[in-house]
C-alpha cells in the first residue's frame, strides 16, 4: 500500500519519559452516527488484531446521544462522549464538537458511519488527521446511499474508499482503495454484507500502515539526532 506524503501533517502526540518511537500507541477518535460496525471491527483491531500494540481508541463520539454504537462502545469498555446536533447550526455545532474532542488529545480523527457533512469549524483543528471510509470508488459516487447506487446500477463491482477528509464531499486524497466483486448479489443486503466485509478489513490495515509509516519517520528522526551528538 502506497501512503500519501500529503499524510504528513499526521503527528503522534510526545512520547512519554522513556519511552521509544516505537512503543508509541497511536490515539484514535472514532466518530459515528449509528450501529458502528467499523467502530467495533476497528476496536477489536486494537485489541487483537493488525492494531494491537498501534492504536489505541481513546474516545468513541457521537452526534446522536442514542446511537447503538455509544451503548456497544461502552458495554467493552470504552469511553464515549457525545453532543447532539439535532437543531444545531453546521458550524457552531462542529466548533462544539472539536473542542470536546480536543480533550482526548487524538492523533487521528475517524468517521466511521458518521452521518455528518463536517465544516471548517471541525477539520481546521484536526487539518491531515481525519480520515473516512466510503463505500464506494469517490471519483464515481460521493455522499449518502452507496451501495444502494451499486445495486441499482447493477455494478458487478464496486470499490471501497478510505480518504483523508478536506472540505469537500468525499473529495479528500484517497489513501487505500479495495474491490468488492458484486456478482451473484441479488438484493442489497448481499451488496452490504460483501462491502462491510472488505470495510473492516481495509480500514484497520489502513489506519495499520497509516501509523507504522509515521512511527518509522520518527524512529529515522531519532536515530539521526543521536548520531548527531
Amino acid at each position: 500500500m502506497k501512503l500519501l506524503d500529503s499524510f504528513e501533517q499526521f503527528r503522534l502526540a510526545p512520547l512519554s519519559a522513556g519511552e521509544g518511537p516505537e512503543g508509541r500507541r497511536a490515539r484514535l477518535a472514532i466518530l459515528l452516527s449509528g450501529r458502528g460496525s467499523n467502530m467495533l471491527a476497528l476496536l477489536e483491531a486494537t485489541k487483537t488484531g493488525i492494531l494491537k500494540n498501534l492504536a489505541e481508541v481513546v474516545v468513541v463520539f457521537s452526534n446522536k446521544p442514542d446511537a447503538f454504537g455509544l451503548e456497544a462502545a461502552a458495554a467493552l469498555g470504552c469511553p464515549v462522549a457525545s453532543l447532539p446536533s439535532q437543531g444545531r447550526k453546521r458550524e457552531a455545532f462542529d466548533a462544539d464538537a472539536a473542542a470536546l474532542l480536543q480533550q482526548y488529545q487524538p492523533d487521528l480523527v475517524v468517521l466511521a458511519g458518521y452521518m455528518r457533512i463536517i465544516s471548517p469549524a471541525f477539520i481546521q483543528p484536526f487539518a491531515g488527521r481525519i480520515v473516512n471510509i466510503h463505500p464506494a470508488d469517490t471519483h464515481q459516487h460521493q455522499g449518502l446511499h452507496a451501495y444502494e447506487w451499486a445495486f441499482d446500477n447493477k455494478l458487478p463491482e464496486t470499490k471501497i474508499t478510505v480518504h483523508l477528509v478536506d472540505e469537500g464531499l468525499d473529495t479528500g486524497p484517497i489513501l487505500a482503495q479495495q474491490t468488492v466483486d458484486l456478482r451473484g448479489a441479488d438484493t442489497l443486503e448481499e451488496v452490504e454484507r460483501r462491502g462491510l466485509a472488505v470495510e473492516h478489513e481495509l480500514y484497520a490495515r489502513t489506519l495499520a500502515e497509516l501509523i507504522k509509516s509515521k512511527q518509522n519517520v520518527m524512529s529515522s528522526a531519532a536515530e539521526t539526532s543521536r548520531s548527531d551528538e
